[in-house]
């Protein structure tokens, strides 16, 4: 897979404390990969930084949502050729380290999709925090029969038919639901252990219990109904 063209997309949304760092770290150690930031309309100094910096970054003008700025990343990955996208986020959690091993992992054994887990080979904490997940996983593998150790990872690999299904097909979005249709609908997806950092400034967009348990009832309701009224694909 050294051969092939791999692309590494960032939604970045207010994350003017954490994106040079994140970018830095990919340009001075990890240069065999290209990078595009997507900017969801942020309303901090994020755009300013990217510019200032020269990191190349596309600038949405409002802000879209995670699913959004996917999507334009994928598109973008899809104009310019690219073989495999990684996602990874712009908090910095995520090491690019195991990018090499993720695509190992789709190589071996010819999935679509990577997700580069924190709890494939060691065991999930235990607590309210991870409660949510828990359960997510646990319908997933209801409806489809298969465990995804951890549904709410955000750095993943895609190969070159799941970047055109995530650009251009508006029911695809990267959260846990769309991974239960995926596998209802033939797709394979592995998981690779990884190791995640804190985040050191900024609050996740699930950063309180409400959005917490608002989410969690958002997937169980989708995992449980709403997949079974799209239409699959091959």
């Amino acid at each position: 897979m050294l051969k092939d063209k791999i692309l590494i997309i960032i939604p970045a949304y207010n994350e003017a404390e954490n994106i040079e760092r994140v970018v830095d770290n990919l340009t001075d150690n990890y240069p065999q990969y290209d990078y595009v930031i997507i900017n969801d309309g942020s309303s901090d100094d994020t755009r300013k930084i990217c510019a200032r910096r020269g990191y190349n970054f596309l600038d949405l003008p409002v802000n879209v949502g995670l699913s959004g700025a996917i999507k334009a990343g994928m598109r973008y990955a899809n104009f310019y050729g690219y073989d495999y996208v990684v996602q990874i986020d712009g908090d910095g959690q995520h090491d690019p380290e195991y990018i090499a091993a993720m695509a190992e992992k789709m190589k071996e054994t010819g999935c679509e999709i990577v997700i580069g887990s924190r709890f494939k080979t060691e065991k999930k904490p235990g607590g309210m925090r991870m409660f949510g997940s828990r359960i997510i996983s646990w319908s997933i593998r209801v409806t489809t029969g298969h465990w995804i150790q951890d549904v709410t990872s955000g750095m993943r690999l895609f190969d070159k038919r799941m970047i055109k299904r995530f650009g251009y097909d508006i029911h695809y979005s990267p959260e846990p639901d769309t991974l239960a249709y995926l596998l209802n609908s033939g797709i394979r997806i592995e998981e690779v252990q990884v190791r995640m950092r804190e985040r050191i400034a900024g609050t996740s967009y699930l950063g309180n219990p409400m959005a917490s348990a608002r989410y969690m009832l958002q997937m169980m309701f989708s995992i449980f109904l709403f997949q079974w009224v799209r239409k699959k694909q091959k």
